[in-house]
């Protein structure tokens, strides 16, 4: 079956019946290709953050108008990540040093927020007249952070040509890994360096926080521990790295002036609302994603815009293409380094700006050294190139430890992202719920189109399917009962496994046996909704065709998934009003899993509920923000629908509600809490489940979470 014989799909009118058995040949295709609704509903919001962004960036015609973008770009990137931090003092220290030939290292340490230790290495010259130029090395994602071979080798060779270098373990990596295994430098999370930044950057995210600022302010006060060293020429600093180091690279550039030179290699110079938007887009790691940031045309490019006009060299690796980043991330690139060099042009320096890209993999190899290298001593020094890089010898990982043990945490009694968001204050501000999660309210009656029929011996069934949002259209399964007349409550059923009890003497055919008409619906990502592969690699496509990277990319462009789905429930709730046959005993929403949070949200926004029961549900997220490694949190999850958590995430969330003062808002209609589970996905005792929802005086727990047409039932009578 293609996609254009799906395409032609569009032109059945909705409630069209089907073709008479005696018309002769084929009937005509009758369904969609659904797995193209969540792509295409955020190709949509993708396209107008790259027009508005666009129209932004072609007025850029004059220095007033590129000085106020530059203004912008900072004032915004820190409302975007939580706000800019308040500086305290560093209490650095030099816990150690040692001599090399050309250069001396000391060993450091400092605090870049209040017991947030960051372990360093500063490369002294030990040639030449001080004061120096200063450049600040950002890693890339290596486990042992400062000590990764590649890196080692680019410091010294600055050292050596007259740079005082200083290169600190981001957060998460080498001496500041904040999840350690049997051996303290290293992680004991599946995703390494990963998850050290994305599963705390995640739970920061529901109190309004992100490991982009964390990442932000360690290299602010690392460039204020450099600047401020007797030996350091603070008129002429720079900053450069590899991969998540260039990133970070960026993210400096847009929020610290002192910068006069900056070289990014490798870093995430793609943006996600690009050109050609291929679902779910360039999202990564969450020190990369700034949600909320598209429909304010927002976007990674604007990162290097306060840099403008100080030089800047930008080194993309030709082949990262094919699996690092997005499939879109040379073409992106390129696109917006052009409209990055008019800037350049227009303020009447375009040799600052350079592009030079490599034919090898993601990496500082070789080229990229020399390149770093003769940026630095040409806009630093007006020194000549050289072309053959410094003697340079890497040192084993012990050597270079700042702290006994190889773990500041451990030796200094350090704070960690995990613990500094579990314990913030959280002073609750109500907003309104539908604008909180950014659901798109549906028209009072959204029309169902009843695509197909057929029967079971006790049951009338039909293939319907509900508009909810431009583009977006609900498969859903009804199941009527023959007997009609009962009066019983319709069930709408939402299980994250999609609509796959459908056989008979299974679930939605006992149920209307037992007189209970059903809904099986699925919401977007799930069942059929689950979004299609996307184009090219089948590394990214693969790897990226999951839950955790559709929530980013719909956080991003501002359409929380949580909300999509809390939009998709009410529209099927307001569609199915007007099937007497079905809901003149009312309306009882049922949902198992992942599924749960929109369910009660959905309940919350739209009063033809009447009753909800959640099976398996997540009992809080404060339970998120108290669990170290939770259902959903790994980057490197392998999209299973029906453990990770993440879909269900919205900036701030926490710092206007939570699940229970949700449930408390619905009565006096029954919500039955079933078997909760904490955010490992364990069971949390029926009495704690009912001391937490205390004060929602209308909801039952229960202890297990059954999911049966006798437990559904029961639900069922409860809510009529």
């Amino acid at each position: 079956m293609t996609r254009r014989t799906f395409a032609s799909l569009a032109a059945v009118g909705a409630g069209t019946p089907p073709p008479s058995p005696a018309q002769p040949g084929p009937a005509p295709l009758r369904y969609r290709d659904y797995s193209r609704c969540l792509p295409d509903f955020l190709r949509t919001l993708a396209r107008q953050a790259y027009q508005a962004r666009n129209r932004e960036i072609a007025a850029l015609t004059t220095a007033e108008a590129v000085r106020r973008r530059q203004r912008w770009v900072a004032e915004t990137f820190w409302k975007l990540v939580g706000g800019m931090p308040e500086r305290g003092p560093l209490n650095a220290k030099v816990t150690g040093s040692i001599e090399r030939p050309g250069y001396r290292l000391e060993k450091v340490v400092y605090e870049s927020q209040p017991k947030l230790y960051v372990s360093g290495n500063l490369y002294v010259p030990t040639a030449g007249r001080p004061p120096y130029p200063g450049v600040l090395f950002q890693m890339g994602h290596t486990s042992n952070g400062k000590a990764g071979d590649l890196y080692q080798k680019c410091c010294q060779g600055l050292a050596r040509l007259g740079f005082v270098v200083l290169g600190f373990d981001p957060m998460g990596q080498g001496e500041r890994t904040n999840y350690p295994g049997p051996t303290p430098s290293r992680s004991r999370l599946r995703g390494g360096a990963d998850d050290e930044h994305t599963i705390p950057g995640k739970q920061m995210l529901l109190i309004g926080d992100s490991s982009v600022r964390l990442q932000t302010w360690d290299a602010v006060r690392s460039l204020d521990y450099l600047a401020g060293h007797p030996l350091v020429d603070p008129k002429r600093l720079a900053s450069t790295g590899q991969s998540g180091g260039g990133t970070n690279t960026m993210l400096l550039a847009a929020v610290d002036d002192r910068l006069a030179a900056a070289a990014v290699s490798c870093g995430n110079t793609e943006n996600l609302a690009s050109a050609d938007f291929n679902p779910p887009g360039a999202t990564d790691d969450a020190e990369q994603d700034f949600p909320g940031s598209g429909p304010l045309g927002f976007d990674r490019w604007d990162l290097l815009y306060p840099l403008a006009p100080k030089p800047l060299l930008v080194m993309p690796s030709a082949r990262d293409f094919a699996g690092t980043y997005s499939p879109n991330y040379i073409a992106s690139g390129v696109e917006e380094f052009g409209k990055l060099r008019a800037v350049y042009e227009m303020m009447g320096h375009p040799d600052r700006l350079a592009w030079q890209d490599t034919l090898l993999p993601h990496g500082l190899a070789y080229g990229f050294r020399l390149a770093i290298y003769n940026w630095f001593l040409r806009w630093l020094m007006g020194a000549p190139p050289i072309t053959v890089e410094p003697l340079v010898t890497p040192e084993p990982e012990e050597t270079l430890f700042v702290s006994p043990g190889g773990s500041v945490v451990q030796a200094y009694g350090g704070e960690t992202p995990f613990r500094m968001a579990r314990e913030r204050k959280i002073v609750k501000h109500p907003v309104p719920l539908g604008r909180l999660l950014g659901v798109d309210r549906p028209p009072a009656a959204p029309q169902a189109a009843t695509l197909a029929r057929t029967e079971f011996r006790q049951a009338h069934i039909e293939a319907i399917e509900v508009p909810s949002a431009p583009g977006v259209w609900l498969p859903a399964y009804l199941y009527r009962p023959k007997a009609g007349g009962s009066g019983k409550p319709l069930l709408l059923l939402l299980d994250p496994a999609g609509r796959g009890q459908w056989q008979e003497g299974n679930l939605y055919d006992t149920l209307a046996a037992q007189g209970y008409p059903v809904c099986a619906l699925d919401v977007r990502g799930i069942g059929e909704l689950s979004p299609e592969y996307s184009r090219g690699s089948a590394r990214h496509g693969g790897a990226h065709r999951s839950e955790q990277h559709y929530a980013w990319s719909s956080m991003i462009l501002g359409k929380p998934l949580l909300g999509q789905r809390v939009t998709d429930i009410v529209a099927a709730v307001r569609a199915l009003g007007p099937r007497k046959d079905l809901v003149s005993g009312g309306l009882v929403l049922a949902a198992r899993g992942i599924l749960t949070i929109p369910a009660l949200f959905a309940a919350a926004l739209e009063p033809a509920i009447g009753a909800v029961y959640l099976a398996g549900g997540l009992v809080s997220y404060r339970s998120i923000m108290e669990t170290e490694e939770y259902l959903g949190g790994n980057y490197h999850n392998a999209g299973n629908n029906e453990t990770d958590l993440f879909g269900a995430f919205v900036p701030g969330l926490l710092n206007h509600t939570d699940l229970p003062e949700t449930a408390a808002a619905i009565a006096p209609r029954r919500v039955t809490l079933a078997g909760a589970i904490d955010a490992a996905g364990k069971k949390v005792d029926a009495g704690e489940v009912a001391r937490i929802y205390a004060a929602a005086g209308s909801v039952q727990v229960l202890p297990e979470g059954a999911w049966s047409a006798a437990a559904l039932a029961r639900a069922a009578g409860a809510g009529a």
